[in-house]
């Protein structure tokens, strides 16, 4: 496989989780030619040190302030000249050589721009995750969830669709996404005005309007996932005032 691959992680305060997701980052890339960018948001526990020290093939860009996880991602972005650019949170454990099997089905499907894999807990669990364009109802329901997802959570995370093949979806979680970079760069990256948040969901949007988002459920990632804006009164702030751009922007609610 020739084609180049990037990748770009933005770090904020992230050394408690950071280096598995580079283990594992490198032990499944080492068949492909592959380059890593880190974008740190001003982290003050040593993230940035530590990846410098421990990981010296890994380029990091250091911000002075938090300028946010779209506009973070976007320094990398402008400026790479790769065939494929992978998002990757620095919570993301990567499994079965992921990005390898991702760029060859892209390859062969060369109408996708943008590959979404299956986004898994640590313990094996899936996680039940937006794939329609978000709604208010859907929103509302997946801040209400229990143990088991009711009807609206279902059709917002396609369980009513078969989900154990390749299928084209309208949102593609942020934590961990593979796309062609020309369709990225063609689409201006992520809207900046997003400091986190809804920003995948816009992303994703503006992917389908030149090419395909699909869900690729053959690719599989682990995700820490903290919900943190559930506990945290100023993501709290930050979740609805990113919920309520999204929806003026796309005119939909």
């Amino acid at each position: 496989m020739n084609n180049m691959v990037s990748g770009s992680i933005v770090t904020f305060n992230n050394i408690s989780t950071i280096e598995k997701t580079l283990e594992t980052i490198f032990t499944q890339t080492k068949d492909i030619d592959f380059k890593l960018y880190i974008v740190d948001n001003g982290s003050s526990d040593g993230t940035p040190e530590f990846v410098e020290k421990n990981y010296p093939q890994v380029s990091v860009i250091r911000n002075e302030k938090n300028v946010g996880f779209g506009a973070g991602h976007n320094i990398i972005i402008n400026s790479v000249e790769s065939s494929y650019h992978a998002i990757i949170n620095p919570d993301i454990v990567l499994k079965e050589n992921v990005i390898k099997k991702m760029v060859d089905y892209m390859e062969e499907n060369q109408d996708i721009g943008l590959l979404s894999p299956r986004i898994c807990f640590p313990d094996g669990r899936d996680q039940i995750l937006g794939k329609r364009n978000p709604r208010l109802k859907y929103l509302v329901a997946s801040r209400l969830r229990g143990d088991e997802p009711g009807k609206l959570l279902r059709e917002y995370a396609m369980l009513d669709c078969d989900l154990s093949k390749p299928i084209q979806i309208e949102n593609a979680t942020g934590c961990f996404m593979l796309l062609r970079t020309e369709v990225l760069k063609n689409i201006g990256g992520f809207d900046d005005g997003y400091f986190m948040y809804f920003e995948d969901a816009d992303l994703t949007r503006r992917v389908n309007e030149v090419s395909k988002c699909v869900y690729y459920p053959d690719a599989t990632v682990n995700h820490v996932w903290g919900r943190e804006s559930k506990r945290n009164l100023k993501l709290m702030c930050i979740h609805i005032d990113s919920m309520c751009r999204y929806f003026c922007k796309w005119k939909t609610i």
